[in-house]
Order: structure tokens, then C-alpha cells, then sequence
């Protein structure tokens, strides 16, 4: 936005940003500058990003998979990392019911319907205000987004018929929640962070329930990190699924899938 470009000193912005930390001052400015409307509405943007506000939320949206996703504040913003979960889940969801559950944004139901014709895409997640983010961000997709716990509000006629359940869910230690950076700890909500004593607590009961939502031959794909991936496994291996493991070193990402058995 060039008349915004041209009022405000760019370097004076990218000095500002790099002196309250931001590691991607350059990068970061540009953005700013690309989306406000006014000189004020910029200046008051490099305010709230100086003070410390997820990037994503002062500007409203996180790019993901190759999409804009709204991001409104208060809303857990989707990780680069979880673009390969994304890319997992469109590699088996062709032409299939998709569910994302723990959903925030609505980020990884968005990316799979936005890549794989013909989904049938249901979301929910516990949190109203993610609900309402995500509503908007599926909308083009023609998918429904419902507020609960995990499963609890999906339609029941979902059960048995879902191929691919895709779920990022809370995987950080409670006691080293202080540890976050402190844009995830002070403007995030807590749910969309803490997964209990040894992070795996929303995991064990997704995996748990999973065979009684998944089709015969159905995945259920879960972001972890490469140290609890084991203990993901084998609550999905208690839960009757066969395991697979997978990584990508480039984004430090980690997921594990699990396939329901396929009818005899």
C-alpha cells in the first residue's frame, strides 16, 4: 500500500520492530505496511506488534498451505509446522468426510478441503472464539464448524463414516507452559496449549475414541513432537490402530497416523 509506504519511514519501522525483538523486522514491516489501509491504521498496528502482539494478530490473518486464514486475537495461531499435518491429512482425504477436531482457526480443515475436491468437512473445537474464526475460514469450503469438547457436538451420524480425523491438539507439558514464548503464553488461550502433565493428556482421549468416529480403513492424524511421538504411538495402538510415524525436518514437524482396521 504504496500512500502508507510512502508517510511512514519504513527503516524507522523495521528499527522498531527489531529493537523489540521481532527476528523478522524486514519481513515483518513489509507486512504491515502491505495491509493497512491508512497511515494511523499502520502506526497503530507497529504500536500493538511492538507491545508485543502475535504478528498474526495484528494483522488479522496467518498465511497457511498457500491460503489467508483470519486469525482474530486471542486465537491460537497456526504454526508453519502444521502444514506438513495439513499435507498428511490431503495425501489420504480424496473425496472423503474429513473432520478437524481441536480446530482453532480452522486452518488444517481449511488447507485439505482447499486441496482435495469433493470434501466433506466438519470442525469443532472448544473454544467460542475459535469457533467463530473458523466459521469464517471454511465457509468457502462449505464446512460446518461446531463448539464442544472433542467429540461431544459432531453429529451423531458421523460416527463410523469419518476417513480422515485430523487433529492438532494440545501437546505442551503444563509445567512447561512458561516456557512458551511469551506471544503464545500472554495472547493464546490456554486450552489451545496445555495437554496436562506430559502433554499427551488430549491426545490419549482422541486416540481413545477415535474407532467408534473412523470408517473401516479410516486415518486419524495427530501433530506431536518427535520425544512424545512414542507415547502417541502407543495410545493409538491401545486404541486398536495400526501406527505409522512420520517427520519433516524441514518444518520440525512431527505426526502420527493411525488407520482404524478395513472391513474383513
Amino acid at each position: 500500500m504504496s500512500r502508507c509506504a510512502s508517510s511512514l519511514d519504513k527503516p524507522v519501522i523495521v528499527s522498531r520492530l527489531r529493537a523489540a525483538g521481532c527476528v523478522f523486522a524486514e519481513d515483518e514491516a513489509r507486512l504491515l505496511i502491505s495491509t493497512a489501509g491508512t497511515p494511523a491504521e499502520l502506526a497503530a498496528m507497529v504500536e500493538r506488534r511492538v507491545a508485543g502482539l502475535p504478528l498474526e494478530h495484528v494483522l488479522g490473518w496467518a498465511e497457511f498451505c498457500g491460503l489467508r486464514i483470519g486469525v482474530d486475537p486471542g486465537v491460537f495461531v497456526p504454526r508453519r509446522r502444521t502444514e506438513f499435518l495439513a499435507r498428511e491429512a490431503v495425501r489420504v482425504a480424496a473425496g472423503r468426510t474429513v473432520v478437524d477436531l481441536c480446530c482453532g482457526s480452522g486452518a488444517v480443515g481449511a488447507a485439505v478441503a482447499a486441496a482435495v475436491a469433493g470434501v466433506e468437512l466438519h470442525a469443532a473445537d472448544i473454544d467460542p472464539a475459535a469457533v467463530r474464526c473458523a466459521r469464517r475460514n471454511v465457509a468457502s469450503a462449505g464446512g460446518r464448524v461446531y463448539e464442544g469438547d472433542l467429540y461431544e457436538p459432531l453429529p451423531a451420524a458421523l460416527r463410523g463414516h469419518v476417513d480422515v480425523l485430523v487433529a492438532n491438539v494440545p501437546y505442551v507439558p503444563t509445567g512447561a507452559l512458561g516456557l512458551l514464548p511469551p506471544e503464545a503464553r500472554e495472547h493464546e488461550p490456554r486450552v489451545a496449549l496445555d495437554g496436562g502433565a506430559d502433554g499427551l493428556a488430549v491426545q490419549r482421549r482422541v486416540a481413545a475414541a477415535a474407532p467408534g468416529w473412523l470408517a473401516p480403513g479410516g486415518h486419524l492424524l495427530i501433530e506431536t513432537s518427535e520425544r512424545q511421538a512414542p507415547r502417541t504411538a502407543e495410545a493409538f495402538t491401545a486404541a486398536g490402530l495400526t501406527v505409522r510415524v512420520t517427520s519433516c525436518e524441514d518444518l520440525g514437524a512431527t505426526v502420527v497416523i493411525g488407520t482404524s482396521p478395513a472391513k474383513s
